[in-house]
């Protein structure tokens, strides 16, 4: 690019300078301390998440949720609720990335599109276990310090003059505006 340094300035800020996007399906084996008859009811709670920048093309989301199951045992006679608490890892590509950031100290943010939520909870193991289909979707953001290169405009531009804006209506626009823009409410 040429162009005389004296009319450029640097400008050094914050800006994504990555980004990516991932869904997960996850199934989970639980065991019961009863041989279950039948499912009840399945839902996942307390969902806590932390990102952190892993390597120049991903980002890592750990976290935990506690997966609730409620059952009937003995012949569908009598419930109880299983809990338990489930750790996972996500590694989420950055499918956008700018390779022209200043330095390495990133600050990451990742939102949550889609909590994790409870897909099929089913009796397996002949029996003697539940597994639960698990769904959770990261957007994550990586920001960095990068340089802008910003013309400068020697000669300026002054608002001063109160003349440079035109607020009036013209002839054109007033015949174009409807008078009877509002509904009649009905109340005389």
């Amino acid at each position: 690019m040429s162009f005389l340094e004296k009319d450029y300035r640097e400008i050094i800020t914050k800006a994504v300078c990555g980004r990516g996007k991932k869904f997960t399906q996850a199934t989970h084996s639980i065991s019961p301390s009863h041989r279950p008859t039948s499912i009840l009811g399945c839902w996942v709670i307390n969902h806590l998440y932390h990102a952190k920048k892993k390597s120049k093309d991903s980002v890592e989301v750990s976290g935990s949720y506690d997966i609730n199951i409620w059952y009937a045992y003995n012949d569908n006679t009598k419930t109880e609720v299983v809990t338990e608490r489930v750790t996972y890892t996500d590694i989420i590509p950055l499918s956008v990335r700018d390779e022209h950031c200043l330095n390495d100290d990133y600050d990451v943010i990742c939102k949550v599109l889609q909590q994790p939520n409870c897909l099929e909870c089913k009796i397996t193991g002949k029996g003697h276990q539940l597994n639960v289909d698990v769904e959770r979707e990261f957007l994550v953001q990586v920001l960095g310090d990068t340089k802008l290169f910003v013309r400068v405009d020697r000669k300026g531009y002054s608002y001063d003059d109160d003349d440079d804006w035109d607020f009036a209506a013209t002839d054109d626009e007033m015949e174009q505006v409807n008078p009877h823009f509002l509904k009649n409410s009905g109340k005389d």
